[in-house]
């Protein structure tokens, strides 16, 4: 109690700023003066806001990715998962695929990569990673070969859950 009276008279003794300021730091609303701290830009909700987010020359590119993984699998759904474009099969993760400074990271599981490890070989791969370097061609063709790798390795996962429901 004393120390609320004492707070009171500290305030009325000071300008109307400090005042403000000192109740601002008690209930958190900002005041003149003070600056506002910029939030976080929000994460793309979808595979277009994601690609928009990047120089011109790198949204081609991942874009000709989007039409590759579209025509290899056609009714495969978009969605936007670990803030990375997605694409998943009867509710099971597919591919991933990212732009980052220097090259677009393919995420196509663990598993995939077995399969193509000679082809994989040339570009930095690890487990379940591709980097493909944006100073290089881009290989379409084995991404979709990846992809098509990835929905019988789905399917065949989805008819094995069904077996045993």
């Amino acid at each position: 109690m004393v120390t609320l009276g004492v707070r009171i008279k500290y305030l009325k003794s000071r300008p109307l700023f400090h005042w403000l300021c000192a109740l601002r730091d008690s209930v958190a609303i900002p005041t003149a003066g003070v600056r506002i701290m910029k939030t976080k830009p929000s994460a793309p909700n979808t595979i277009d806001e994601y690609i928009a987010g990047f120089p011109k020359d790198v949204q081609v590119i991942l874009d000709k990715i989007r039409r590759t993984i579209t025509k290899a699998v056609p009714g495969a759904e978009e969605t936007i998962s670990y803030q990375m474009p997605t694409f998943t099969l009867e509710g099971n993760y597919l591919v991933y695929f990212a732009a980052f400074k220097k090259h677009i990271g393919f995420y196509p599981a663990p598993i995939g990569n077995a399969e193509f490890k000679e082809e994989l070989s040339v570009y930095a791969a690890g487990k379940g990673t591709v980097r493909f370097p944006l100073d290089k061609p881009i290989p379409f063709d084995l991404t979709s070969k990846i992809v098509n790798f990835r929905v019988k390795e789905n399917l065949a996962r989805a008819a094995a859950k069904g077996k045993k429901s």
